[in-house]
């Protein structure tokens, strides 16, 4: 019996000493923070973002399509969950999204989403699908190509933002055409803002490409050169002739004095 006491004492003290290591190790799982994994989207959808303009007003953008990658559409869901309203604005996206940003360019309390995609084509790298939403009513806006001023140097790459309730592009300047056009290390920055419904746009940045050609033009010194010269050339025979002439003028005194003397000796 007393072997028995012990065995099973044994067995007891063993099944408390590994109970407590489980609880400690539930313990140390349990205060581990909890890994947040990415949604993940479904198909037919391939892009998602939230956009909260104010407490109960969301804008759920999405893009959407099977069998390409190259194109598709795209989709803003509205909740005014405040108004008990939801509206929801679809339309042709080519490309895929990039971004998606919210502004108010023209302060009028009316947001304004902005879709930036990356085109597929060589012509056009940015492409942007701009709303502005008055009273759950969507209005599309006609976001402006750039000018051939402003392409000049364009190959892409371009970093869209929003700054003091503008609209900011920037992009870096190439020099050439095709495989063989090489940065400047210059960028070109635009300033877009929104009056009456219709875009502006302002060059914020100096246009470095003209900058640089206005700074390689060679300085002409050639010219300056030969008019001084010339100039000391036609001042020092200018001196040389009146030192003749005054000479000249003297001889001839001399001569007319001496003359004088020998017809007085005469008489």
């Amino acid at each position: 019996m007393n072997m028995n006491n012990r065995f099973y004492l044994l067995i007891l003290t063993a099944c408390t000493i590994i109970a407590g290591c489980n609880n400690s190790d539930d313990k140390k799982t349990d205060s581990a923070p909890p890994v947040v994994k990415k949604p993940v989207i479904m198909q037919p959808f391939r892009y998602h973002k939230l956009i909260e303009v104010s407490p109960g007003n969301d804008f759920d953008v999405l893009s959407w399509g099977r069998g390409s990658q190259a194109v598709g559409s795209f989709l803003i869901l509205h909740s005014d969950s405040s108004g008990m309203k939801y509206t929801t604005t679809t339309g042709d996206l080519d490309g895929s999204i990039v971004d998606v940003y919210n502004a108010d360019m023209d302060m009028d309390g009316n947001p304004e989403i902005l879709i930036q995609a990356k085109a597929t084509d060589t012509t056009n790298y940015a492409v942007i699908y701009a709303f502005e939403f008055t009273n759950g009513k969507a209005n599309k806006l006609d976001f402006p190509k750039l000018t051939s001023a402003q392409k000049k140097g364009y190959r892409g790459s371009d970093n869209f933002y929003i700054q003091e309730g503008k609209f900011m592009r920037e992009f870096p300047i190439y020099d050439g055409n095709g495989k063989d056009a090489k940065p400047t290390g210059a960028k070109r920055l635009l300033q877009y803002g929104l009056r009456n419904n219709e875009f502006t746009v302002q060059q914020v940045s100096k246009d470095s490409t003209l900058k640089s050609k206005t700074i390689a033009a060679p300085p002409v010194k050639t010219n300056s050169t030969t008019k001084k010269t010339s100039t000391s050339t036609q001042s020092t025979s200018s001196t040389k002739k009146k030192k003749k002439s005054d000479e000249s003028s003297s001889t001839t005194h001399k001569k007319k004095k001496k003359k004088h003397h020998h017809s007085s000796d005469d008489n």
